[in-house]
């Protein structure tokens, strides 16, 4: 297993410089990499994800003179019940910040839940609950940077993850106690940056590549037929085109809207709820399609396809369901609402406020906004909906 995970982090070192960031222009390029190794092997690809997310995190933050060519990287940022991971400030002793004043530099104490490969990598970005300098909390969050060799770093035991699938991707919580970190951006920068959406679209990406591996057993089986193919066969095979098709074709609109600006603020975050969800939808079909077509034999003697499942169910828990789908509602509606507003303001203003161009918008790219568009002369729909 070592030797499976420090492979993927060398790849993972590789693949750094050569990939292209998120929002660059070339966003489906890099989703299009990412499904491709989640279609290789999930534990890979869960590996390397979250090593090219930290690194697009310190670009984003303008901190790409913290990236090293020997370095790997995990982001950490997951909440849990207890005591969360609190963030001080500090300054050394007798010692002070730029301008005299101190809390230029920080300390992270107290346990940060499901914190992957923490025996594996060397540096971190981490979320923790900021405090002032008494450890007051100041009822904010923001992102650092930690080294996992500081003595105060301590992780649970590796025997604590017992997960059948993702295996390899050791998942313990970690014990900081006065752990040097480096601050990334200003509070809440890290959950309101639109690189934040942008990430959870790219671990779906993954998702579908994990999802394809199911379904090419299928595939595979009826290009090589033992015994005829019957329309029970046929139907599952269309599903799974039906699924799949739908799922990749919502990346490709993502990753354009992100190229465009226009995944942004709420409404990236409409994407990525839209995104994660159609794709561990289309996941869960995947894996009930092919095990009702395939029957018992490849989930209890194919131990290439039991790992390509079980690693899929446990990555995809990663999604949260039908809260994600309550999420999506919410913030369509305060879309389609602040666009209301924003209308009105524009009325006030004379014809100038709907310009040719906006009215001519493609259905895609209402999609997009997640906010309803009107085509003079077409007439307008019973009711104002995103569809």
């Amino acid at each position: 297993m070592r030797v499976f995970v420090d492979r993927a982090l060398e790849r993972a070192r590789e693949l750094g410089p050569q990939l292209p960031a998120p929002g660059e222009g070339r966003t489906a390029e890099l989703w299009r990499t990412l499904s491709e190794l989640g279609r290789t092997d999930l534990a890979y690809a869960r590996i390397i994800e979250p090593h090219l997310d930290a690194l697009a995190i310190l670009h984003q933050a303008g901190r790409e003179d913290l990236v090293t060519d020997h370095d790997t990287w995990a982001v950490w940022a997951a909440e849990g019940p207890g005591e969360p991971l609190l963030a001080t400030p500090t300054t050394p002793p007798g010692g002070t910040g730029a301008g005299g004043q101190p809390g230029t530099t920080w300390a992270l104490t107290g346990t940060k839940p499901w914190c992957s490969l923490a025996d594996s990598v060397t540096r971190a970005v981490v979320t923790a609950h900021v405090t002032d300098e008494h450890g007051e909390p100041t009822g904010h969050r923001r992102a650092f940077v930690v080294a996992t060799d500081h003595p105060g770093f301590q992780p649970a035991p590796v025997t604590q993850w017992t997960s059948h699938g993702l295996a390899e991707v050791v998942t313990v919580p970690v014990t900081f106690e006065a752990v040097p970190a480096e601050p990334l951006g200003a509070d809440e920068w890290y959950l309101t940056r639109p690189g934040f959406a942008w990430g959870g679209m790219g671990v779906a990406a993954i998702w579908l590549g994990g999802a394809q591996s199911v379904a090419d057993l299928l595939w595979h089986q009826l290009r090589h037929p033992r015994r005829p193919v019957d329309d029970a066969a046929h139907t599952a095979l269309g599903q799974l085109d039906l699924t799949l098709g739908a799922a990749r074709a919502v990346l490709e609109q993502a990753a354009a809207a992100v190229d465009a600006g226009d995944a942004a603020g709420d409404r990236g975050a409409a994407w990525a709820l839209r995104v994660r969800r159609t794709v561990a939808d289309a996941a869960e079909t995947v894996i009930r399609v092919v095990s009702r077509a395939t029957g018992p034999g490849p989930l209890t003697g194919d131990p290439a396809h039991i790992r390509r499942v079980e690693s899929l169910q446990v990555y995809i828990r990663q999604d949260h369901a039908e809260r994600d789908t309550a999420a999506l509602g919410r913030t369509l509606l305060a879309l389609a609402a602040e666009d209301s507003a924003r209308a009105d303001d524009a009325a006030t203003t004379g014809p100038a406020a709907t310009s040719p161009a906006r009215a001519t918008r493609s259905a895609a790219e209402s999609w997009a906004s997640g906010t309803p568009r009107t085509v003079p002369g077409a007439g307008a729909a019973p009711e104002d909906t995103p569809w």
